[in-house]
């Protein structure tokens, strides 16, 4: 799936430092695909990968890992990492909104331990129905986020002071919800277990295939027929019917070869789904284009009207709500809520999976679908290191050095944008 960059009014030459004539390569609408490919090759020639590098990073893997070990492109290997993915994806999802304000949230890993905590005690303690404790527990990362926020806004605390206070507070509060056993298991075959470990039929698989390429059809021609009418830049026809077609082949071409396997996960239905509402939500509301404004220069934004500390304080609530949710999946996947998670693992591999996708540590420049890519790049690599039996200090340095070498792009990208 192709990483779509979200420009909003963050996206201008005044938000950025530059002069119009610096910036006017990047907001010109181009007229034809011909154009686009132009300033495409130049981009690529300065130095801005774009989604190219994730893309490129993702085949080198896969062919890596295939010639090593035929069974990594198998059937049933290509569920599993779909499966792997989608918990410590619902958490990126949540990275990438506050990386797009160019705050950072330390806490994540902690909130979803408590989320998952939290599930446990109310479905397995206190007799809840599953899908009720699932929204608690949701509704409980929300709260947590929302009181990061507000330090945050009202004390001006730097985010990283604010969450890695909330790192440990929340650990603690995990840790006392677990109570002295530490685990609090789910049945076998429950509404729990079942909901990471399920997946929908073949015809399923292709029904919601076809259902998300008309939604995005409908999404992108609507946005483009509104900019259109509204005077502002809008990609030509041409560009718009090659992404549709690419994502229906892409998103076909996926669902066939999990259907191969046993089928569509059901947690990789429920991360793609959320991904691509944040996707319109970053792209095609006005709170997404504020969040985009004030990431690129929040006192421009200020001035443009634009309700900062708000802004702000319901971003880290949509982080704390989504790392729960990864919290709830992660607790499925294992069958259990206990202390072993929200470790220091999901939080690094979070952060690294938004910046490997794309997402700028700077703010203001990202998409929703960088926690797609980058948990593929690390869930591939993981899955990789995990069939050649390596062991997991090999693993950490091969995925810490993607993360720099993603970040080296970004800070390089950044800098040719500006000059």
């Amino acid at each position: 799936m192709t990483q779509t960059q979200a420009h909003g009014p963050a996206a201008s030459p005044a938000t950025r430092g530059e002069t119009p004539d610096q910036g006017a390569e990047h907001f010109r609408a181009p007229t034809s695909l011909g154009e686009i490919v132009s300033m495409r090759l130049r981009a690529l020639r300065r130095g801005d990968l774009g989604s190219s590098a994730v893309i490129i990073a993702t085949v080198l893997i896969w062919v890596i890992f295939q010639s090593i070990n035929s069974e990594f492109l198998a059937d049933t290997n290509l569920h599993n990492l779909a499966r792997q993915i989608s918990y410590g994806g619902l958490i990126s999802l949540g990275v990438v909104m506050i990386l797009l304000l160019g705050e950072v949230d330390l806490s994540i890993g902690s909130i979803s331990g408590v989320g998952a905590a939290v599930l446990g005690v109310l479905v397995e303690h206190d007799g809840w129905n599953p899908y009720l404790g699932i929204l608690a527990a949701i509704v409980a990362g929300a709260i947590l986020g929302t009181a990061q926020g507000l330090v945050r806004t009202k004390f001006n605390v730097p985010s990283f002071i604010v969450t890695l206070g909330g790192l440990l507070l929340f650990l603690g509060l995990q840790l006392w919800l677990l109570g002295t056993n530490g685990s609090i298991r789910f049945p076998f075959g429950g509404a729990i277990s079942n909901l990471e470990g399920s997946s929908v039929t073949p015809a399923a698989g292709y029904g919601l295939a076809a259902l998300a390429v008309i939604g995005l059809a409908a999404l992108t021609i609507t946005g483009r027929r509104r900019r259109q009418r509204a005077g502002l830049a809008h990609d030509p026809v041409g560009l718009v019917a090659v992404k549709i077609v690419a994502t229906a082949v892409v998103l076909f071409i996926v669902v066939w070869e999990l259907n191969r396997a046993i089928g569509v996960p059901i947690a990789l239905i429920i991360f793609l789904v959320l991904a691509a509402g944040f996707w319109a939500l970053i792209t095609q509301t006005r709170y997404g284009h504020h969040v985009l404004a004030v990431g690129g220069n929040a006192e421009a934004a200020r001035r443009a009207g634009i309700k900062v500390n708000r802004i702000r304080v319901s971003v880290f609530a949509i982080s704390g709500a989504m790392a729960a949710a990864g919290g709830v999946m992660s607790a499925s996947y294992v069958g259990a809520a206990s202390q072993d998670l929200g470790g220091d693992t999901i939080l690094l591999y979070s952060i690294a999976a938004a910046v490997i996708g794309g997402t700028s540590l700077f703010g203001g420049r990202g998409s929703a679908w960088s926690a797609v890519t980058g948990w593929l790049v690390i869930g591939s690599i993981y899955n990789g290191m995990f069939l050649l039996n390596l062991v997991s200090d090999l693993q950490y340095m091969v995925i810490g050095a993607v993360l720099v070498a993603a970040v080296v792009v970004d800070s390089v990208s950044r800098r040719h944008r500006t000059t």
